[in-house]
């Protein structure tokens, strides 16, 4: 595990190599800047793990790095020093955040202490947030249809590495909610999980959300602003339609991936981070790569394991489920009293195609819910999409069906020659590269 990072903003040159020979033989990472504009400039200015700052310093107040430290979002316990000991100045630092008040000179045993006590604090409020999110806006996995436990199986495992996966599916099937899961089953757990719509953010600002900016890097930029790659550090960042970035910013983003490391848009300082990616599509990105809409390196780097997501029309047996989840949900949050299903609503539902899968019930649900004034929700209530269905046409695409049958030919072909793929080529009349691709493409992979 990283050693934990302390800043430490000093003006006097013995007082910080003293904190740092106190800190390093401890095993703490420790950096020293000797006024607020080298802090300013430091790469690790709102990513440390603790802070040591002097109150009096010579071009500011170790409370406005403090309170600089608390705009910019950064939860990191601080400790103040002071060689004046002034009960007003431990009193206003403290309303600014501080966590604890150490006056000079500096006893070791008291500086181990309030290192030691104040990085324990900044883990307990990690943890406490991390389980209010999952208590709080955590969905279940719900379902029991072969199709989805593979799904699941397959992100449980990959869960377990530092292994980037890809979720291939549809809008609507859940790829966030296993993006979700894959993070909290991962070493990365107790680190943050940073969600990225690549699809809702303009083209010319993806980049600045990524990676963040500096301050005057553009018009409109008053301050630095921290990317989503930085806010994730230690934890896991969920790019979600990732076949949406541009060529610019999909090359910044294999840098990231291959390096750990990218720059601030307007910055020339490198900033190193460690985190574990999971991205999602709606899209055929093998395809993409075909006709050079995405860098095939890229997509490479990204689907070390593709999971591909179902469609709810492929596991019509948990509609059932869902629809009942979806409705207990609803009520308990809402303050309704209970209400069920009459048993002529589930098959009109199971019957459907669901083109929006699991969102699109999950909005039905609660149409019906509020439309509904007893505690029994009847045929009548369904949305008449729903009940008067349409008398032909499939329930999907030619371009659905022609994948589902590719996928169920060479997922036999595989099984058959034992997942060897030169083999399983060769019985298909196909090169073994251009079978990797659709490998890939069609989320295939092998369980046990």
């Amino acid at each position: 595990m990283a050693s934990k990072r302390v800043l430490i903003v000093d003006d006097e040159e013995n007082i910080g190599r003293s904190l740092r020979m106190i800190l390093e033989r401890e095993g703490y990472a420790v950096a020293v800047c000797r006024s607020v504009a080298e802090f300013r400039k430091h790469p690790d200015a709102h990513r440390a793990d603790a802070y040591l700052l002097d109150l009096k310093l010579p071009d500011g107040s170790g409370i406005d790095v403090l309170k600089a430290i608390r705009q910019n979002g950064t939860a990191s316990p601080v400790v103040m020093i002071s060689g004046h000991g002034v009960i007003s100045d431990a009193v206003e630092a403290t309303r600014a955040g501080a966590y604890d008040f150490l006056e000079k000179p500096l006893s070791r045993d008291r500086v181990l202490v309030a290192v030691k006590n104040a990085l324990e604090q900044g883990n307990l409020l990690k943890e406490n947030e991390r389980l209010r999110e999952l208590v709080g806006g955590a969905q279940k996995m719900i379902g029991d249809s072969p199709a989805w436990l593979r799904a699941v199986e397959q992100a449980s495992r990959a869960a377990r590495s530092d292994a980037r996966v890809l979720l291939i599916g549809e809008s609507g099937t859940g790829k966030e909610l296993l993006a979700a899961h894959i993070h909290n089953s991962s070493p990365f757990a107790a680190g943050p999980f940073v969600k990225v719509n690549c699809a809702a953010i303009p083209t010319e600002l993806l980049e600045t959300e990524l990676f963040g900016h500096e301050k005057g890097s553009f018009t409109g930029a008053t301050g630095m602003r921290r990317g989503k790659f930085e806010l994730a550090d230690g934890g896991t960042i969920f790019l979600d339609e990732v076949g949406d970035l541009h060529g610019a910013s999909q090359a910044k983003l294999l840098r990231v991936l291959q390096e750990g490391e990218f720059h601030r848009v307007g910055g020339e300082q490198i900033i190193r981070v460690s985190v574990r990616v999971v991205s999602a599509t709606n899209r055929d990105l093998a395809q993409m790569v075909a006709q050079e809409k995405f860098r095939e390196d890229l997509y490479y780097r990204l689907s070390v394991v593709p999971i591909r997501v179902p469609a709810l029309r492929e596991r019509p047996h948990d509609i059932r489920l869902l629809a009942e989840y979806f409705l207990e949900d609803f009520c308990a949050r809402n303050n309704f009293r209970r209400k069920t299903l009459e048993d002529g609503v589930l098959p009109m539902l199971e019957s459907y195609g669901w083109p929006g899968n699991a969102r699109e019930l999950r909005n039905v649900i609660e149409r019906m819910a509020i439309l509904s004034p007893g505690d029994r929700i009847t045929r009548d209530a369904v949305p008449v999409e729903i009940r008067v269905q349409r008398e032909a046409g499939p329930k999907s695409t030619i371009q659905e069906a022609r994948e589902s049958a590719e996928r169920e030919h060479i997922l036999r072909a595989l099984e058959e020659s034992n997942w060897n793929v030169s083999g399983a080529a060769r019985a298909l009349g196909m090169e073994r590269t251009n079978l990797h691709k659709r490998i890939r493409a069609l989320g295939l992979s092998r369980t046990r």
